[in-house]
């Protein structure tokens, strides 16, 4: 009977570079260490340069006064508030126009995109004229136009003024100017806290409720009509409550006083052209995806359905977009991410975003550059590997699972 050697060979120090089971390892160490070594030397260069300047690496800037006006603030701000404040601002403001314009921009995009599918030839052409008209310019000019175009084509406050006025407010609360949107504001009263709970497990029953319609859906096949009952659980136990604490939450409107409109909530018009310019642009683009991932998906996966009796609408939403979503989610990724980092272009039309404060004025005031930049490189990363990773947690959730 033949034994079987388990002798093992010793290691030798040239086995890091010819066995291959050393080797990989042997490459990474190597390309980290060059790694640390020219970020070492370049961090190394970079202070003895500013020290040959005069300068020190320090961000002590952030909390000397800032002594600018923003006029767009989710937060308390004024001219004596410091740069760090003034950075905050800037970076809600940022994260304010990156939920809105990705939140409308979807929209628009899966509209459109359903709509250059459509067998009537006049929507169809209309969709195609809208994504090939915002694809083809640049959206620093959109910007700039739908700038123009509210500037110039909006009231000014004082047209609401008179039994005779030339404007009037939408449903007797909004009004649109040339300085932007005046809307009711919600005021916060005693017991406002218990009225946001019930609406957050409001908000949870129904989540709860959705998916147990999908699980049974998926079990049995049995839809389930819960969009009544989803609207009851989201309205019903939030007005109750309001109304057994007497309107703890209620809502202050606008009122046109001497010169300009007073109480209520005001959204400056920059910040409705960048949405507006983002939103349109993005969703162009959002658009020819959504129609890509529709066509992605076999013509007999419809006729199958359309066989069993369901309606356009079910086909639409169970047959076709669960599909379709595999090949939408990995570049809607890369929309979201653009527009993002498009919302950088809002200084063109004077919104306040972080790029205009702490990577505009501030570093202009303080001479603070290296920081600064560092700074807005920091929180760009974060924002976009934030949005990377809640996209894919819902493309592996969305994901076919097969049985």
């Amino acid at each position: 009977m033949t034994s079987i050697d388990t002798h093992q060979e010793p290691f030798r120090l040239g086995m890091l570079l010819n066995d291959t089971r050393y080797r990989s390892l042997t490459i990474q160490v190597f390309a980290l260490a060059a790694f640390i070594l020219a970020t070492a030397w370049l961090v190394s260069n970079t202070v003895q340069n500013l020290s040959a300047l005069g300068k020190d690496f320090s961000f002590t800037f952030l909390g000397s006064r800032a002594g600018y006006d923003i006029s767009q603030t989710l937060v308390p701000y004024t001219n004596n508030s410091t740069h760090g404040r003034a950075a905050l601002v800037g970076i809600l403001n940022t994260i304010l126009i990156a939920i809105l314009g990705c939140a409308l921009a979807t929209v628009l995009g899966v509209l459109i995109g359903v709509l250059r599918l459509s067998g009537n030839w006049i929507v169809a052409r209309i969709a195609a004229v809208y994504v090939e008209g915002f694809r083809n310019v640049p959206v620093l000019l959109w910007i700039i136009a739908i700038m123009a175009i509210i500037t110039e084509s909006a009231p000014a406050p004082s047209a609401f003024r008179g039994e005779e006025a030339s404007a009037s407010m939408l449903f007797g609360a909004f009004a649109v100017t040339n300085r932007g949107l005046y809307m009711p504001w919600p005021v916060l009263g005693p017991g406002w806290q218990l009225v946001v709970l019930t609406f957050l497990a409001s908000l949870a029953a129904i989540v709860f409720l959705r998916r147990q319609a999908r699980r049974r859906q998926e079990e049995t096949g049995e839809i389930l009509p819960i969009f009544w009952l989803g609207t009851g659980l989201f309205f019903v136990p939030v007005l109750l409550v309001d109304a057994l604490l007497g309107g703890p939450i209620t809502l202050d409107y606008p009122v046109l006083e001497r010169f300009n409109f007073a109480g209520g909530g005001f959204v400056d018009k920059a910040l409705l052209a960048l949405w507006l310019a983002l939103s349109l642009y993005t969703g162009s683009y959002i658009a020819e995806i959504v129609r890509a991932g529709i066509l992605a998906v076999p013509r007999g996966q419809t006729e199958a359905a359309s066989a069993l009796g369901l309606r356009p609408r079910r086909v639409m939403s169970l047959v076709i977009l669960p599909q379709a979503l595999r090949v939408i989610v990995p570049p809607l990724i890369s929309q979201y991410l653009n527009l993002t980092k498009n919302s950088s272009l809002a200084i063109a039309v004077g919104y306040m975003d972080v790029r205009a404060t702490l990577g505009g004025i501030t570093m202009n005031q303080t001479g603070r550059e290296l920081e600064c930049m560092l700074l807005l490189m920091g929180f760009y990363l974060l924002v976009s590997l934030g949005i990377s990773s809640v996209m894919n947690w819902y493309n592996a959730s969305v994901a076919l699972k097969e049985r």
